[in-house]
C-alpha cells in the first residue's frame, strides 16, 4: 500500500494546527511546583491536532510547530524560541513527547471514528495526550537536571489536572468536528474491504 500524498487542502489543515498551538501559547506559561516546566495551553493544541487530523496531519502539524520554534521563532509559551529549548531545557522532553503523542491519538481517533463514542475517545486522548508525553517528558526532565526520575515524576504530577480537562475539551470539540466534517480523518480500507473491492469488478465481467 502507497503513502498518501499530502494535498493543498492537507498542508492547509497542517499548517492551521500549527498556527493554533503557537496560538495557545500567547497566554504565556503558568510555573507551578520545584522544576522549571512551565504549564501551557499548548498541549491542548497537540491533543486537538492529533484528534481532529489524525495521526499523520496531526503529526506534521506538530513537527511543523517545533521546527518554526527551533528555526528561532518564539512561539513556545511566553515567546521562547531557539534550539535551546530542544536540548537543555528541561521541558524538552515534552515538546518531543508532543510529537509521538499527536500520532497516537490520531492513530486510535482513526479507529473510533465515525461513531467517535466519548469514553473510549478520551480514554485514547488520555494515552496520547498524557501518558505519552509524561513518558518521554519526565525522564528527559529528570535526566537534564539530575534527579530521579520519581522525583520529576512527583512533580509533573501538577500538570495532570489541567491535562486531564485539556483531553475532556478535545474529546468535546473533536466530536463535533468530525460530525460536521466527517471526511477529515481518512479511513483505512480493511484487507477484506480492499479484497472485496478489487475482485468485484473481475466477477461482474465473468458474469
Amino acid at each position: 500500500m502507497t503513502a498518501r500524498i499530502l494535498t493543498v487542502r492537507d498542508l492547509a489543515q497542517i499548517a492551521i494546527f500549527a498556527a493554533l498551538i503557537a496560538a495557545l501559547g500567547a497566554p504565556g506559561p503558568l510555573s507551578l511546583g520545584v522544576i522549571a516546566v512551565p504549564i501551557t495551553l499548548q498541549t491542548l493544541g497537540v491533543m486537538l491536532a492529533g484528534a481532529i487530523l489524525g495521526a499523520r496531519k496531526g503529526f506534521f502539524a506538530v513537527f511543523l510547530f517545533l521546527a518554526l520554534t527551533a528555526a528561532g521563532l518564539p512561539l513556545l509559551a511566553g515567546g521562547r524560541g531557539g534550539l535551546a529549548w530542544f536540548t537543555t531545557s528541561p521541558s524538552a522532553g515534552y515538546l518531543y513527547g508532543w510529537l509521538l503523542g499527536a500520532l497516537v491519538i490520531g492513530y486510535l481517533t482513526g479507529r473510533l471514528l465515525p461513531k467517535y463514542p466519548f469514553w473510549p475517545a478520551l480514554g485514547a486522548t488520555v494515552l496520547g495526550g498524557i501518558v505519552v508525553i509524561y513518558a518521554i517528558g519526565v525522564p528527559v526532565t529528570a535526566f537534564t537536571l539530575h534527579l530521579p526520575i520519581w522525583g520529576a515524576l512527583v512533580d509533573a504530577s501538577k500538570f495532570l489536572p489541567g491535562d486531564a480537562i485539556k483531553a475532556v475539551v478535545t474529546v468535546l470539540v473533536a466530536s463535533q468536528v468530525h460530525r460536521a466534517y466527517p471526511g477529515l480523518i481518512p479511513r483505512r480500507r480493511t484487507v477484506a474491504a480492499a479484497t472485496t473491492a478489487a475482485t468485484t469488478p473481475a466477477q461482474a465481467s465473468d458474469e
